[in-house]
């Protein structure tokens, strides 16, 4: 009679099976380590890692499904931490003899070494380090795993997930690859294997290790969600919508698919839809901060700025080192008109994270606002170094600078503006009036000639540079402006018209059409502030 054969899957498997439970609880843990945009959420409430580890000492614990399963690890790592790993008494040395009068002192008790670790007490270690967050001292604690504890490929298959998030990805791959290799059609070998070549980079190898997994288990939550989540990122909506739902139909509560369908109804102007899918994340993770800060979006698009601010002091306090938490926070204190908080929480998202540039957008231009310009000079230049494409950062270096009468550092950051954006043709004019105020025409002539061919001939733009070039002819540049039909244009055009008398020493027609600039009331474009600032050094105070 032959016996019935006993799948690979099930084979592979020598943890008993309550243990078995807790790997698969750990595996929730194991998570928090791998994040992208969106952290994973902890182990849910009534799920504890450290109620399943107890419950397996009891002789007759019940079969219980396993929880669900958060995202699949993916760059980039933690920072690394180091192991806090359990000192053993130290070696003694020998006794000292007592001296000849006394007799002799017993030797002290030197304690015995704690015996191994059960299976149990080895997950626990490890489950205590993943909730802690110190992956060192988790890797640790699988070495505590001997014989066929440390062999079970999803003991692997978790150290590889823990050795992925702290940047390990060729031994998180090697580990992955090994079960994999035992079991081609093992689908969380396959999952796992897919995160520490995301964590490598290699999207593309990525995405087809998860479509691996989802053909070898049409039901695997977490690589389905992560399908989405890729899809997501490629902005393709429905296909991300359509893999986020089988997910949730594999596992109604998998937090990934719940934050990412939430994104895409968000994404597809569907408010209601996408509260609907946070609130069940937050319900089910209310110790994870991701859904509340993205409900806190659809709040604050809808116009529910108190809410969305409530939300977001939530998720701060849930993960008070979540910079885009911060971030958002900033910009809704902003839309309540609350300028001095906002810059707070600016500057404690800069503090997070020194070299991402957005933060240093509002510092500067909340600094400026405020009057503080030294120190919006500093957030500026901050800003221009960390993203030098950002010509913006460079244009208010140099209005800065030309209020304090810095010809040389302000020529330098519009030049530095126009290369950026070669469009901005003021930017050209301004580098040539910073230029000429330092008494160096010839310098701004030979510059002005490499950019009047790029200008449009005829425009009012080309003939007030070609004035700024030739030094004459500014009858002709008068009567193009004063033709002009755009009042922006205009508006520039007479400021440059002004400062070009300023600098020849006519002062009458310079304040003259500053003052026109004025009645034109642009204060949308550039030049509306150093018209201000020229007017106020030429007027006499009231």
């Amino acid at each position: 009679m032959k016996t019935k054969q006993t799948p690979p899957s099930e084979n592979a498997s020598r943890v008993p099976t309550p243990i078995r439970r807790i790997l698969i609880t750990l595996a929730v843990l194991a998570t928090v380590f791998a994040s992208c945009a969106t952290p994973p959420p902890p182990a849910r409430v009534e799920e504890a890692p450290t109620a399943a580890v107890e419950a397996v000492g009891e002789t007759a614990a019940a079969e219980t499904p396993p929880p669900a399963l958060p995202p699949e690890p993916s760059p980039p790592p933690i920072a690394e931490k180091e192991p806090e790993l359990p000192v053993g008494p130290a070696a003694e040395g020998p006794v000292a003899a007592a001296p000849q009068a006394a007799p002799a002192a017993a030797p002290e008790t030197i304690p015995e070494p704690p015996a191994e670790p059960t299976v149990v007490e080895a997950l626990g270690l490890v489950s205590a380090a993943l909730s802690s967050g110190d992956g060192d001292a988790a890797l640790a604690a699988f070495d505590l795993l001997r014989g066929s504890a440390a062999a079970d490929p999803e003991v692997r298959l978790l150290k590889a997930s823990v050795l992925g998030s702290l940047g390990r990805s060729g031994e998180a791959r090697a580990l992955a690859a090994s079960v994999a290799a035992e079991n081609p059609k093992n689908a969380e070998a396959l999952f796992v294997l897919a995160a520490a070549e995301g964590s490598a980079g290699k999207d593309k190898e990525r995405k087809a290790l998860l479509e691996r997994a989802v053909a070898v288990d049409p039901k695997h939550a977490r690589a389905l969600a992560s399908l989405g989540t890729i899809a997501l990122r490629a902005k393709t909506l429905r296909v991300a919508e359509t893999w986020f739902d089988k997910s949730l139909a594999a596992d109604p509560v998998n937090a990934e698919a719940l934050v990412g369908k939430g994104r895409v109804r968000r994404l597809q102007d569907d408010p209601k839809g996408a509260e609907l899918a946070y609130e069940r994340a937050i319900k089910e993770y209310p110790s994870w901060s991701a859904p509340l800060a993205e409900r806190a979006k659809v709040y604050r698009e809808q116009g529910y700025l108190r809410e969305a601010l409530s939300d977001l002091d939530a998720a701060i306090r849930l993960d008070p080192t979540d910079y885009w938490a911060a971030v958002d926070r900033g910009t809704t204190l902003l839309d309540l008109g609350r300028r001095s908080d906002a810059l707070s929480e600016f500057d404690r998202a800069a503090a997070l994270e020194p070299d991402n540039f957005l933060s240093y957008v509002y510092t500067a231009g909340l600094r400026e606002e405020a009057g503080e310009l030294e120190s919006a000079e500093r957030d500026y230049a901050r800003l221009a170094e960390l993203n030098g494409d950002y010509y913006f950062a460079f244009e208010a270096l140099g209005l800065l600078r030309i209020r304090d009468g810095r010809w040389g550092p302000a020529r330098e950051a519009f030049l530095e503006a126009w290369k950026r954006s070669p469009v901005h043709s003021n930017y050209a004019l301004l580098a040539a009036l910073a230029w000429m105020k330092e008494g160096k025409a010839r310098e701004a002539k030979a510059f002005l000639a490499k950019v009047l061919p790029t200008i449009k001939r005829d425009t009012t733009e080309w003939y007030v540079m070609r004035l700024f070039h030739d030094l004459t002819g500014d009858t002709d540049a008068a009567v193009r402006v004063d033709k002009e039909s755009d009042r922006d244009v205009r508006a520039r055009m007479l400021y440059y018209l002004a400062q070009f008398y300023a600098v020849r020493g006519n002062e009458a027609l310079a304040i003259r059409y500053h003052l026109a600039f004025r009645d034109l009331d642009r204060r949308n474009i550039v030049e509306w502030r150093l018209n201000e600032w020229a007017l106020e050094a030429r007027l006499p105070k009231e």
